[in-house]
């Protein structure tokens, strides 16, 4: 059901914190992979800082609590669907890491989900898409929203995209995260239980694309 549900095909790869080496990736994209991920690894830096401010925190604070560090590329190739009413590109989800950052193509097919209601997110030429994905939902213990998204079939095709996720959910890392002590008070407790990001990762995986909010799992 799940492999049947989300007409697409996947190339994965994790580029940091330990890059493959070159040879390792497909020679027809190697060079520009290496390249655009070490700009998305620059870009992250700055988000988070960015994202560090906007919660009352030092700008350093995401950074030091490694959020930056993990990269995962994944390419996908979203076919021209004869029927595309029948299947979708990507059911219904949020990323499970902390943040997604978005290339898509002239194609489109990206939805979000925003007061109970689908809308389109139109391809803008030069720009990316940035997700905030369940794991900084709940260190900013629910200050911040991963959203809901999907991506519908289409009858044109391909829809190429590349989605950058920051997440060490392969790293061999025991690190705890929960909400962030800052953001709690006794008028505002923790919501969320803590986790390591391996272990969330592996939940997500084992669950698979439902349409029920992962972050339930590590509801209090």
């Amino acid at each position: 059901m799940f492999a049947a549900a989300n007409w697409r095909d996947t190339f994965f790869s994790v580029m940091a914190p330990l890059p493959p080496k070159a040879e390792e990736l497909p020679e027809v994209c190697r060079d520009i992979q290496i390249e655009y991920s070490n700009h998305v690894l620059k870009l992250g830096g700055l988000l988070f800082g960015l994202i560090s401010e906007a919660l009352g925190l030092e700008p350093n604070h995401l950074g030091d609590m490694d959020c930056d560090k993990g990269l995962t590329f994944v390419g996908r190739c979203y076919p021209a669907c004869p029927q595309p009413d029948l299947t979708m590109g990507a059911t219904k989800h949020t990323d499970d890491g902390f943040l997604t950052v978005l290339l898509q193509d002239d194609i489109g097919g990206l939805q979000i989900l925003h007061q109970n209601q689908w809308v389109d997110v139109p391809p803008t030429p030069g720009a990316l898409v940035i997700n905030i994905g369940d794991l900084l939902q709940m260190i900013s213990n629910d200050k911040l929203k991963s959203v809901e998204h999907r991506v519908v079939a289409n009858e044109k095709g391909p829809r190429v995209s590349v989605g950058c996720f920051f997440t060490t959910a392969l790293a061999a890392s025991t690190k705890v995260y929960g909400p962030i002590k800052e953001l709690v008070s006794d008028e505002n407790p923790p919501r969320y239980r803590e986790t390591t990001v391996h272990e969330y990762a592996q939940y997500s995986v084992s669950k698979g694309l439902d349409g029920v909010p992962r972050l339930l799992h590590l509801k209090i």
